[in-house]
């Protein structure tokens, strides 16, 4: 095994409600928590399992405080300092410079890999396989991110320009990154997808810990000062105090802004190619497909099928309540019924489901969110 391999601390921020998966995912039940796959796992569980025998099982979580019980109930045995809680959200710079720090100060020599909770990613061997290589990568000095590659010209995702071979030997895969470029327009996203030049930054990156704290304390000194503040006072009494003191003076901003771009104009970033399936799962026909992908079946029942009567439909329905919902002689449909709210919509218009959320935001109903 490759030395660098043994040092790999990887991390999970597990953090925002997806609201395009209104009124499945809530504040209080976040899409990282819900089994959206059927596969009797939360996506925090598959993600974790995925990550766990690349480190021997040294995982850390960073997630809100008020997942705490649930976070703790799913993978119990996640260590308590291995879990950070966040009293508030501040964005992923925060979150994922605070878990680097504390890697740091427990294991100076230790890379460390962020993946976020809430991705589906198959197969699992073809998986540790290219973060193994970007674990190598990041060994040489090198901010590492895996590209996806694209499916279809998608306006959703950053993309990323990696051409030119590294040429390390037991990373054969690995490229040097010439640019990240922002959300494109239509036209831009198929001129990427056409040049075969790009992937999309699906935000998975791979990084000695002490180059990534390097990056951060050069762009965002403020942060840097308060991160490293706390990671000091993390595995002592004082945490808590420091934690509560600190924590609402840091700055909101994102890890690509902090860490990733400026990385990459010092010619620090990598990029090592994600051989394997990829999916956000962003919204309810996002959710259909999988499921469709998986059994075969033209309608997706999550929850408790007996109470789902489909005569002739196709789509996704999710049944959380003891209602009986009857569905007749409709193509791709979304239903999607809990004990206080039901959405109904066609997949074509899954993204939409955003603007309801606005709309109930807009109402005052925080109850429903």
């Amino acid at each position: 095994m490759n030395t660098a391999l043994t040092r790999f601390r990887p991390l999970i921020p597990a953090g925002g409600v997806g609201s395009r998966l209104w009124p499945l995912s809530r504040a209080h039940a976040p899409k990282f928590l819900l089994d959206l796959t059927d596969s009797g796992n939360s996506l925090l569980r598959d993600t974790y399992d995925r990550l766990a025998p690349l480190s021997n099982g040294s995982v850390m979580v960073v997630t809100g405080a008020s997942h705490a019980n649930a976070v703790t109930q799913q993978l119990p045995e996640l260590r308590g300092t291995d879990m950070v809680l966040e009293p508030s959200p501040k964005d992923s710079a925060a979150a994922i410079g605070l878990a680097c720090a504390i890697i740091h100060a427990r294991e100076p020599e230790a890379i460390i890999g962020s993946f976020a909770a809430d991705h589906v990613i198959s197969p699992v061997e073809e998986f540790q396989k290219v973060v193994s290589e970007a674990v190598i990568t990041a060994a040489t000095g090198k901010v590492v991110t895996i590209g996806i590659t694209p499916t279809e010209p998608s306006t959703a995702f950053g993309y990323i320009r990696a051409t030119k071979s590294l040429n390390i030997d037991e990373a054969p895969h690995a490229l040097a990154v010439d640019s990240f470029v922002e959300k494109p327009d239509a036209d831009t996203a198929a001129a990427y997808l056409a040049s075969g030049e790009y992937t999309w930054n699906a935000g998975m990156f791979v990084a000695p810990a002490a180059l990534m704290l390097e990056h951060l304390e050069a762009n965002e000194p403020e942060l840097y000062a308060g991160i490293m503040e706390i990671a000091t006072a993390w595995d002592t009494p004082s945490r808590e105090e420091v934690m509560e003191r600190v924590w609402p003076t840091l700055p909101k901003t994102a890890i690509d802004y902090a860490v990733a771009e400026p990385a990459a104009a010092a010619g620090d970033v990598a990029m090592v190619p994600g051989s394997f399936s990829w999916d956000d799962v962003g919204d309810f026909d996002a959710v259909a497909r999988l499921n469709q992908e998986k059994s075969g079946e033209p309608m997706t029942i999550l929850g408790d099928k007996t109470k789902v009567l489909n005569h002739g439909c196709s789509g996704i329905i999710v049944s959380q309540t003891q209602r009986t919902i009857s569905v007749i002689g409709m193509d791709d449909i979304v239903v999607v019924d809990t004990d206080d709210a039901l959405l109904v919509a066609p997949r074509s218009k899954a993204q939409q489901v955003k603007d309801a959320v606005a709309e109930v935001k807009a109402r005052g109903l925080d109850n429903l969110l």
